[in-house]
């Protein structure tokens, strides 16, 4: 309880964020739409959103070690409410990029500040259950935020509005913390090639995963207007994918733990391809059969990222642990800025199915390579913890990086 009081700052701050950038991303494409942009306009924001998201997980420890931990997340929440409020000054698909680049930057940049801040402040006692507890966070956090969509007006100022108060209010607990501020950690340096060396199979790994989350998270709601579901209905669309996501965690995590992770990775492809296939025989069902393959999508493609990551710290020392993080994140955010705009671009030429094909051939890609790899025959040097990884800064490797060296159980 005393460690849970300790955070409770950092954890309101990183709710309030979650309800803030959560929602912008479906809120743009369902006012988008309203105000005439086309699909592929309306892609170009989700891919704008993570393009201002690299460049803040790049930039953020920077400024973290110039003006502290406090002023960095003053800076960033500013930078997001400005991009939030002005949303409805200027009605330009191409301005409305250039403000999700904004929202992106806020979104990294704070996430950076909460995971510098808990990393300073945890020891090897309390980590795993400071790790838990901001993982359970994170995901309230951003179940709340999908349904949050349900009750704002697209194209509308004061939907904006309320999301720029959000953002402005995760500033609060922060600036008002009685707390000492941490000392500043020294940036991981980005080494995109760190990766690859250790495992060509987890690069792929992530940007499949890239592929299929940012696809679905930010493109979605163009999926759900083709099947006419309501706003509320398209909030309970996204929030399933998250859902089922957060209900694969435990049974993966073992499978991960036990058997070959190579092979965990090539069946949850398997699955997830199987996912697709089934998503695009529900149409006919109704909601309930559209809810139901958002969850089980969901259950097959949310724990890929975690399953790659582990296998490529399998291959790693214990001192590049932080660092083969930051590189895994700059892949997965290499694929997911990609992922939108060419996701919308299907679906405005060939149909809304036409995503989940793509979607599956990513993942059939990643079979196919995982065969290969396999064949290779390397193994690693010891098995790792499987850890839920988040994908929030380059500097969440701090916080897990001593959690990995944790042998896992039998």
């Amino acid at each position: 309880m005393r460690l849970m009081i300790s955070f409770a700052a950092l954890f309101f701050s990183v709710v309030l964020l979650q309800l803030s950038s959560g929602g912008v991303g479906p809120l743009d494409v369902l006012s988008g739409s309203e105000l005439g942009f086309s699909r592929q306009e309306i892609g170009m924001l989700g891919s704008a959103h993570f393009f201002g998201f690299f460049i803040g997980c790049w930039f953020a420890p920077r400024l973290l070690g110039s003006v502290g931990h406090s002023r960095a997340f003053a800076a960033f929440t500013a930078a997001g409410s400005i991009g939030l409020i002005a949303h409805m000054m200027v009605i330009d698909p191409y301005a409305w990029a250039l403000m999700r680049v904004a929202s992106g930057l806020c979104v990294a940049g704070c996430y950076t500040v909460v995971e510098a801040w808990l990393q300073a402040k945890v020891t090897n006692e309390t980590r795993g259950r400071a790790m838990g507890t901001y993982r359970m966070v994170d995901m309230t956090g951003s179940l709340a935020a999908q349904g949050i969509i349900g009750i704002l007006a697209p194209a509308d100022y004061i939907s904006y509005n309320v999301l720029a108060i959000l953002c402005c209010a995760a500033l609060l607990p922060i600036t008002l913390t009685t707390a000492e501020q941490p000392e500043t950690p020294k940036s991981p340096r980005l080494r995109p090639a760190l990766a690859y060396s250790r495992s060509p199979l987890a690069v792929a790994g992530v940007i499949v995963a890239a592929l299929s989350s940012a696809s679905f998270r930010m493109v979605g709601p163009i999926y759900g207007q083709e099947m006419a579901l309501t706003a509320g209905q398209i909030a309970w669309f996204l929030a399933c994918f998250v859902i089922g996501g957060a209900i694969a965690q435990f049974p993966i995590g073992w499978l991960a733990d036990k058997y070959d992770r190579r092979k965990v990775l090539i069946w949850l492809s398997v699955a997830a391809i199987g996912s697709c296939v089934f998503t695009m025989q529900t149409t006919g069902w109704g909601v309930a059969g559209i809810l139901l393959s958002s969850g089980i999508f969901g259950l097959t493609t949310f724990p890929i990222y975690s399953v790659a990551a582990a296998h490529a710290h399998d291959f790693a020392s214990s001192d590049e642990r932080v660092e083969l993080s930051a590189a895994l994140m700059f892949w997965f955010a290499m694929g997911a800025i990609a992922a939108p705009y060419g996701a919308s671009v299907l679906i405005d030429n060939y149909g809304p199915q036409s995503m989940f094909i793509m979607l599956a051939l990513g993942h059939a890609v990643l079979i196919v390579f995982g065969i290969v790899r396999m064949r290779a025959g390397r193994s690693p040097r010891r098995r790792t913890r499987y850890i839920n990884s988040l994908r929030t800064s380059f500097v969440v490797g701090r916080l897990t990086g001593r959690s990995r060296d944790t042998a896992p159980k039998d």
